[in-house]
């Protein structure tokens, strides 16, 4: 379907990690994901877009809301001119998805067009699980768990994980855009509410300290979170474990160097990430 093929080169250009781990699935799967991916990276770049006024984007993502109905109302077909919404359309005919989840990514969108910010950790879960567990539940649905209730969860946090990791990879470019999603208590607790702007840590702050303590939360999560994959068939088993694996080296980099984050993108090569692929398909975790 012409669809799918759209929504699979639109995953291949912007999303290399998430595009390293799908290639492990079979092909109703791997297309299935390339559809949810395509329709969050539009609500992503809705939130993001420079050229858009603020106005102009709620109107974007509500017309996004609407899409979402008229999928859950089986009113799309193959002459639908949006190819996204074909393919999730028909994604979700093939797969329990949880539609529902792609409105708490919009959820989370909305909360950074407000300008929100986040006085306590538990502030920050909230966004974490709209932006990053939401993509975890919608996963599951294609996946399939053999304990839907508590792999809903175990995805949650992992999405946490991953979402905290590219919280420290952008710090920095965050700071510049104005943004700072890391908890205000814990940039008091170490002296950094100055903020990143800069290339070099705040003067005076522990910004090593913020980092490790971070770095560790976050770890935590990984531990929790990647108890999912016993609960997932091998294929959906080796994509859950490249994808998260692939944030988990970057999680270790950044913990190993922490004032490489104010310095540019943390990232791990291509070869790298190929690696950490290959071994989620032979039953490892990188």
């Amino acid at each position: 379907m012409a669809a799918y093929r759209y929504c699979e080169a639109v995953t291949a250009l912007q999303a290399r990690n998430f595009s390293y781990g799908i290639r492990l699935l079979p092909e109703p799967k791997r297309l299935a994901m390339s559809a949810l991916y395509a329709l969050a990276r539009r609500v992503d770049d809705i939130g993001d877009g420079e050229q858009l006024t603020p106005e102009r984007k709620q109107e974007q993502l509500l017309a996004t809301r609407a899409l979402l109905d008229e999928i859950r109302a089986g009113a799309v077909t193959e002459e639908d001119t949006d190819p996204i919404k074909v393919a999730l359309a028909d994604a979700a005919r093939r797969f329990p998805i949880p539609l529902d989840a792609f409105d708490e990514l919009i959820d989370g969108v909305e909360m950074d067009l407000r300008g929100e910010e986040y006085r306590t950790f538990d502030d920050l879960k909230v966004y974490c699980r709209c932006v990053a567990g939401s993509i975890g539940r919608l996963s599951l649905g294609v996946y399939g768990c053999e304990d839907p209730k508590r792999g809903a969860e175990y995805a949650d946090t992992l999405g946490l994980a991953l979402q905290l990791t590219n919280i420290l990879r952008d710090l920095r470019e965050d700071a510049v855009n104005g943004r700072t999603y890391l908890p205000a208590e814990d940039l008091a607790r170490f002296g950094c509410e100055q903020g990143f702007a800069l290339p070099r840590p705040p003067v005076g702050a522990d910004f090593t300290g913020l980092i490790a303590f971070e770095a560790e939360r976050a770890q935590g999560y990984f531990e929790e979170g990647l108890r999912l994959l016993p609960m997932l068939d091998r294929r959906s088993r080796a994509c859950t474990a490249a994808m998260a694996g692939i944030y988990h080296r970057l999680l270790g980099r950044i913990a190993a160097e922490p004032e490489s984050v104010l310095r540019g993108r943390v990232s791990l090569p291509g070869w790298e990430k190929a690696y950490v692929a290959l071994s989620g398909l032979a039953g490892g975790r990188s």
